[in-house]
Order: structure tokens, then sequence, then C-alpha cells
């Protein structure tokens, strides 16, 4: 069950919003994901307009609440999954966020919820975020791959048909749902490296952020995470440097990015780039407003 703080009656009418799906847990390394997800709660003020009721889908002894204290106060905080809705100013769409522990049982049915909400919310396209770990330099740019079900959307966007078999997590049933639902959706998949896997890794948040504003087309402020991924990328750097087979394993997975046709150095990659920058420009106040 679903519990609904402002939704559907007292939530105005959204404008072709696209809802982002982000669990933390077997999907989610190095946090980056639900790190993309909650940096958007942040930076777009999105208000929460529903919660699952975390009796019908976690397993309290996988999933522990905690013990929070406010002003003295002490609170439960239980693991659930949350709805928000940002409403972008000066973007032509709104987007639905969500943020939750990947659930411990019931996947059909937390699925069902979950559509049933996108439908009363008039969703247009589910995107679920995920991230991998991968044999990739931390020297280079994170691999960030789209996927998609539906073979007219994969080809519009320019991603790739989905081909994976072998076990998944909610973010595969989901995408499954939407798929046997007609809803349109899409997967964008983070590759963070495996001898670094300990999160956060700010730098695969950061490429993942990157895709959401190209797929949306909407500007992404990005607040300290830049610099958060130089911090991260340098103290990586460091640590590599104290272990002589790290460190040849970096240069032979580097060697082997460079080799390869790096989409991230095409003329393409760079047109984009510069199309982010001057969304984020357009986006940003004056200074000294």
């Amino acid at each position: 069950m679903i519990e609904f703080e402002g939704l559907p009656e007292s939530l105005p009418d959204l404008v072709d919003p696209v809802m982002l799906c982000a669990f933390e847990g077997w999907n989610d390394a190095g946090d980056a994901a639900s790190g993309a997800v909650l940096h958007l709660e942040e930076v777009w003020t999105a208000t929460q307009v529903a919660e699952f009721d975390p009796e019908d889908f976690y397993d309290y002894q996988v999933n522990r609440p905690e013990i929070v204290l406010d002003e003295g106060q002490r609170s439960v905080v239980w693991p659930t999954t949350r709805i928000s809705v940002a409403r972008i100013p000066l973007a032509t769409r709104d987007v639905v966020l969500v943020h939750g522990i990947e659930p411990s049982m019931r996947w059909r049915q937390f699925s069902r919820e979950l559509l049933a909400v996108a439908r009363d919310l008039g969703v247009e396209m589910i995107v679920t975020l995920g991230a991998l770990l991968a044999d990739t330099p931390h020297t280079r740019p994170v691999p960030v791959s789209g996927t998609s079900g539906d073979l007219a959307l994969a080809e519009r966007l320019g991603y790739e048909p989905s081909s994976y078999e072998g076990p998944t997590g909610i973010v595969g049933v989901l995408q499954d749902a939407c798929t046997s639902a007609g809803i349109p959706s899409v997967s964008l998949w983070a590759a963070v490296p495996h001898y670094v896997a300990q999160p956060p890794c700010p730098k695969a948040t950061l490429a993942l952020l990157a895709r959401i504003e190209d797929l949306l087309d909407v500007p992404v402020p990005l607040g300290d995470l830049p610099e958060e991924s130089r911090a991260w990328q340098i103290g990586v750097d460091e640590l590599a440097a104290e272990d002589e087979e790290i460190t040849v394993y970096v240069r032979q997975l580097e060697e082997a990015v460079d080799t390869a046709d790096l989409p991230e150095a095409s003329g393409d990659a760079i047109a984009r780039e510069f199309e982010r920058y001057l969304r984020r420009r357009a986006s940003d106040p004056p200074k000294g407003a």
C-alpha cells in the first residue's frame, strides 16, 4: 500500500512528467544511482507526495529501521520508498523522483503500485537508474549505458535494445513491468571501477546526471559534485600509487579504453557537453540577483 501525502487531489496537473527511479542495494554500486536522485531532490527542491507502507515490502532484519534524534526527540525511521515531485523553474516538463531501498519481497505488487502512481500523475516515461561494478579505470570518463525494452524508443534515443540475461534486481523487474503495461521506459547504468567499490562514487553520480540532463533536456545544477568528483579521483590516485599491482592493473585498463573508440571523446559528446554548459548558464540566476 502507498500512503499519500498530497496525491493526486491536492497536486496540480504536472506538465509532461518523467519519473526517475533509483533504489539502494544490489542495483546501486557506489551509491551512484541513489546519489543522483538524492541530488536532484535537493537541487530541484522536490516535494514528497507519497511513500510505500514498509510493512508490505521490507524485511526489517535485512533493512533495519533507525533511531534518529531531532531536537532531542527520538523517532524511528523505517526503510521504504518515497515519491517526490519536482517542478523546475523555466523547464518545459516536471519530474517525479522515486528513491528507496530495494524491497525485500513482493516485487510484482511493488511494481504494480508504483506504476499506478505513475498513471495517476500522468507520467509519460519511466527512467530507472542503476550502477554496476566493472573493469573500468577511475582515471577515465565513467561509461553510462542506456537501454530500453522498447525497440522503437531505443532507436529514437540512440540506446541499445536490452539484451541482458541473468539475475536481476528491482530495476529489471520494474522495467519488465513497464514493458508489459505499455509504459515507455529506459534504463541508465553507470560503470563503477570494481577496485574502488566503497561508496560513495561522486564521479559515477555526475556521469548519470549528465545523461539525465541529455535525456530530459532539463538543466541540472551540479553544486559541489564536480569538486567532490575531482577529490574522489585524487584520493583513488593516491591509494593506487601505494600498491604496485593496482598501478599496473589501472594502466592496463587505461590502455584497453584508450585503444577503443571512446564515445566520450567523440564530436557528438563534445557538442552535448557544450549544450549542457549553455543550459546551466541559462538556468543560473545572474550574480547579485
